[in-house]
């Protein structure tokens, strides 16, 4: 995963601050604390987590553990419209390779990147709980059931604003 370097500008490193002190600045928090970050600047590039780690005392490497170990926190910035392929057992067994496939060729990016225009990521998940309608793709809260490579193209095309 390619990683993105970001200059934070001094509001934004207070706001950071500011969430972590609301947290107490207790280490027992980072979970609560990245949650919040996240919530505000979308992601949690390298940069942020630094200022995470040296503010509630823990280390680097803790930081970015807890960052890369749940899959709701990102280092990269999600798209406007991101896409996940559900990739669970019912999905995958019905054809979801080809569908993340096709959403690769087309949007031209790897699982986990954005679009360079920012339009659209690529993201896969476990499960959308919609198992008949496999496979399953969701753009933004936008659920699409018995997905085929066909109508990829199609899915996309209906964001192109």
């Amino acid at each position: 995963m390619s990683s993105i370097k970001v200059k934070l500008k001094e509001k934004d490193v207070q706001q950071i601050k500011d969430i972590c002190k609301s947290f107490g600045n207790n280490p027992g928090e980072l979970i609560n604390v990245l949650h919040k970050v996240q919530g505000v600047f979308g992601y949690l590039p390298a940069e942020v987590q630094e200022i995470v780690a040296q503010e509630i005392h823990v280390s680097v490497a803790k930081v970015y553990g807890v960052v890369t170990f749940y899959s709701f926190f990102t280092m990269i910035p999600k798209g406007k419209y991101p896409v996940s392929v559900c990739t669970g057992t019912a999905c995958y067994v019905r054809g979801a390779e080809k569908v993340l496939e096709e959403f690769k060729k087309e949007l031209g990016i790897k699982v986990g990147e954005s679009t360079p225009d920012g339009k659209f990521s690529l993201t896969c998940l476990r499960c959308v709980g919609a198992c008949g309608l496999a496979p399953v793709v969701m753009v933004g809260n936008k659920t699409y059931g018995r997905v085929s490579p066909d109508g990829v193209k199609d899915i996309l095309k209906e964001f192109d604003a």
